[in-house]
């Protein structure tokens, strides 16, 4: 059954009954007493039914008019609850797109977390934008620490002052290897074995070349670089090409890096870096802000 009626019907409707007279209604709704005599014809000829005895004197509501005049008010209350409920969902979701979440984060962890991270965070109704500063450990800590980020990802507890560290994961240093190299057949291999091969080593002062160093000595192990790099991709891409071997955090070898080269674990001493969220001491966050950092944690 079609519906021929709309909402401002009901309005003539109910005012009517209120005032008691279609002028006075007219006054109310700031419209013609024309206007509300043709809502109110209309609302008659959709229901089928007389809603007001009229005489020179008054207008009097029938039976049918009583009736209806709940509904009508429960129909006009929902309606207009149900306006305001979307106008307040619109406006929060206009402030979520304006807003915009800073994330400091290692190259090497962006691959293998953040797009689950920003899946699971779209997945939880968030429209935030998210800007996404990569840099090294240092510069994480120091993008966190300045205020320049909400939140970094990053893989060693730099101690940065006025910041906290939340481990999230443990990433070990692999040894990557061209495609077919006579090394990728051993496992664990051998710290003793690269003493021959062309060493491809983070540059000095970054997180994984401290991590290596440290291990290093406390081993007593010496080892020759042929090689040194800032980025883990840019040894990842000598290694593919043939140039040599890489240590270079296990996270760094994405899928389709692999299909280029190989990796093997390295036996005693292991080396493997702590990655996790560095936040500001006492830092309150905002609601786009805590849901992307647990979405970080759930796909870390």
């Amino acid at each position: 059954m079609r519906i021929n009626f709309d909402f401002s019907d009901l309005e003539a409707f109910l005012a009517v009954m209120d005032t008691g007279a279609f002028h006075t209604a007219g006054e109310t709704l700031n419209l013609s007493q024309s206007a509300i005599t043709r809502r109110i014809q209309k609302l008659e000829a959709a229901l089928d039914s007389v809603l007001f005895e009229r005489t020179t004197r008054a207008v009097k509501p029938t039976l049918v008019a009583k009736r209806l005049k709940v509904r009508a008010e429960a129909i006009l209350e929902d309606a207009q609850e149900t306006t305001q409920a979307m106008r307040d969902e619109s406006v929060a979701f206009a402030h979520q797109r304006n807003a915009v979440v800073t994330v400091a984060i290692i190259p090497t962890m962006v691959a293998g977390i953040m797009p689950v991270a920003i899946a699971r965070f779209r997945g939880a109704g968030q429209a935030a934008r998210i800007r996404l500063l990569d840099l090294d450990a240092n510069g994480v800590a120091e993008a966190v620490s300045q205020g320049e980020a909400e939140f970094g990802i990053c893989s060693i507890a730099v101690g940065e002052r006025g910041t906290e560290f939340e481990p999230l994961m443990d990433d070990p240093m692999v040894l990557a290897l061209p495609k077919g190299h006579h090394l990728s057949g051993r496992t664990p291999l051998d710290w003793g074995l690269l003493e021959t091969e062309a060493l491809i080593l983070p540059s000095r002062g970054t997180g994984n070349r401290l991590l290596i160093d440290d291990a290093m000595a406390r081993a007593r192990l010496r080892h020759s670089w042929t090689f040194e790099v800032h980025r883990s991709s840019t040894a990842l891409e000598l290694v593919a090409g043939g140039s040599g071997v890489a240590l270079v955090p296990r996270s760094a070898i994405t899928p389709a890096l692999a299909t280029k080269l190989t990796w093997r674990p390295i036996g005693a001493p292991e080396i493997v870096r702590p990655v996790g969220l560095l936040t500001r001491t006492g830092q309150t966050d905002m609601p786009a802000v805590a849901a992307l950092k647990e979405a970080v944690r759930r796909a870390a």
